[in-house]
């Protein structure tokens, strides 16, 4: 009883110092948004001499007409809202239909999705691009520098996963729910907005957060659809336009993206409980 008690604390320990670990690098960006560029440089990790400075970087961040930061902010905003709601939507309808129609072509359409997460982005970067000059060249349709562009490629990015997670849970609803609303008179469409929806709000959620945080932070690909210099820009482009060719402001960029991160961490803390139901459930029930 004795030895399992001190193995309990030395786990505790353990925890301890991996979560000061973990915590470690917020603490750095922390202190350093608060000091002026020289002292962010010559002594990163002394504590500000004034807490005060944070305020006067964010309000040199918010109306600097340069970086644009509200506009780069608000179009974070639009551009990962409308992602993860058009990622749910189709994902979760296509993970239906291939869970309920059991036949070998859906087998092998849901193992062409799984086997799509392990390709590389970068091997489809420039025939990505192509294929957009091409579409706009053929049907005038602009997909490149625009927000619909960059929610619709974040749509065909985020398939594969979200429908990996909603197969797996749809699997452990009892079809025979589907069979007695169809008895009682409901369509396809009702079936799934009113039977079976209720029953996937957990991995919903789970999708949503999980999408929100790589959409919000991504940079690779708003960088290749949208383009540096343009009016349209996510805030990891704006932070980016902090660092110049010959000087780079380290208080504001620290301090952008401490802006940046606060709205995805606490849109995590208010629904991580969803996260961790919704993928025991898809785990054990599948």
């Amino acid at each position: 009883m004795i030895l399992k008690k001190q193995n309990l604390i030395v786990l505790e320990i353990l925890t301890m110092v991996l979560f000061l670990l973990f915590l470690f690098p917020f603490v750095i960006l922390l202190i350093n948004s608060a000091k002026n560029s020289f002292l962010v440089t010559q002594r990163p990790m002394a504590l500000p001499n004034h807490w005060g400075m944070i305020l006067t970087n964010i309000k040199t961040i918010w109306t600097n007409p340069n970086i644009a930061y509200p506009s780069s902010f608000m179009t974070s905003i639009i551009v990962t809202a409308s992602s993860i709601i058009v990622i749910n939507i189709f994902s979760s309808q296509a993970a239906w239909v291939l869970v309920r129609n059991n036949s070998r072509t859906s087998k092998i359409i849901f193992i062409i999705f799984v086997a799509a997460m392990v390709i590389p982005f970068q091997i489809v970067m420039f025939p990505l691009l192509s294929w957009y000059r091409k579409i706009y060249e053929i049907t005038g349709i602009r997909l490149l520098r625009t927000h619909i562009g960059l929610i619709f490629t974040y749509l065909g990015f985020g398939m594969s996963l979200s429908i990996f997670m909603f197969h797996g849970f749809i699997k452990s609803i009892p079809y025979e729910l589907e069979e007695a609303a169809t008895i009682d008179g409901c369509r396809k469409d009702q079936i799934f907005y009113k039977i079976l929806s209720p029953l996937l709000t957990p991995i919903h959620a789970t999708v949503m957060i999980l999408n929100g945080i790589w959409i919000w932070n991504d940079y690779l690909l708003p960088l290749l659809i949208l383009g540096k210099g343009n009016k349209v820009q996510t805030i990891p482009l704006a932070v980016s336009n902090f660092a110049g060719a010959y000087v780079v402001q380290w208080n504001l960029i620290l301090t952008a993206i401490l802006m940046a991160i606060v709205p995805i961490i606490i849109f995590f803390l208010a629904a991580q409980k969803y996260i961790i139901s919704g993928m025991v459930a898809g785990s054990i029930k599948s």
